[in-house]
């Protein structure tokens, strides 16, 4: 139970690695604020695991990607629990294309869903950490923002600038005890990558040196490493998880 008394925000928890960020939180003890943008009942079904855990926790509709959007859902957190330890900025989206046919709204929807939203919520939650003097922001960025894929110039930008974005907030906040790291995962088992044609699967297989396709809950342990305590002297810092793909 080491985030007993500790209040976390989790953007896109309802499924997914946010999900399993979301319920990994809850069940060490935080109090969790699931944040989801259409699907309520997964959302609360996440609620209902954290609680059925001896937690507390509740879902918020938000859509991040819009600035008075992420406001609200970091002032949810403070009215219901009363404070905020730790921000997961982990809303994310895909729209892929070659950059010949993609479109231009298509670019606009996964960097505003990625990166901006990563901007809005963390904005709000640094105000209330700088008073507090404390606090632990985990981006989840990708492998894909490290190594660029084709097919995602949209995506890869995306991850790619909350990179950059999570090494210069770093700086900015370091002398207020608030650390701000990021986990790039790599090849995922999630709902989506289980939908990729089986040829896809085994070729991507091979590029991995450890053999196998990650877990939600392995990306979610090094999240909560990384708002932990004995993370306490890092910050700035970029953990791939990725079974080695994005090794230089």
């Amino acid at each position: 139970m080491r985030f007993e008394g500790k209040v976390v925000v989790v953007t896109g928890g309802s499924r997914g690695i946010g999900r399993a960020i979301a319920k990994a939180f809850g069940n060490q003890g935080a109090s969790v604020v699931v944040n989801y943008r259409s699907n309520e009942e997964a959302a609360n079904e996440v609620v209902s695991a954290i609680t059925a855990a001896g937690s507390r926790a509740v879902s918020f509709q938000a859509d991040v990607s819009l600035f008075s959007e992420g406001e609200k859902l970091i002032k949810k957190a403070i009215q219901e629990f009363g404070d905020l330890h730790v921000l997961v900025n982990n809303a994310g989206t895909t729209r892929d294309g070659l950059i010949m046919t993609m479109k231009e709204e298509d670019w606009d929807f996964v960097i505003n869903t990625n990166l901006k939203s990563t901007f809005n919520c963390s904005r709000a939650a640094v105000r209330h950490m700088f008073r507090k003097r404390y606090g632990r922001i985990i981006n989840i960025t990708s492998v894909s923002g490290v190594m660029g894929n084709p097919g995602q110039t949209n995506y890869s930008a995306s991850k790619a600038g909350q990179i950059g974005f999570t090494k210069a907030l770093a700086r900015e906040v370091a002398s207020r005890n608030v650390t701000v790291n990021a986990v790039a995962p790599g090849f995922i088992d999630t709902v989506l990558t289980s939908a990729l044609p089986e040829n896809v699967r085994d070729g991507m297989l091979e590029l991995i040196p450890l053999g196998r396709i990650g877990s939600t809950e392995e990306v979610a342990k090094a999240v909560l490493y990384l708002a932990s305590d004995d993370a306490a002297y890092i910050t700035g810092h970029i953990l791939g998880i990725d079974g080695g793909i994005a090794m230089a």
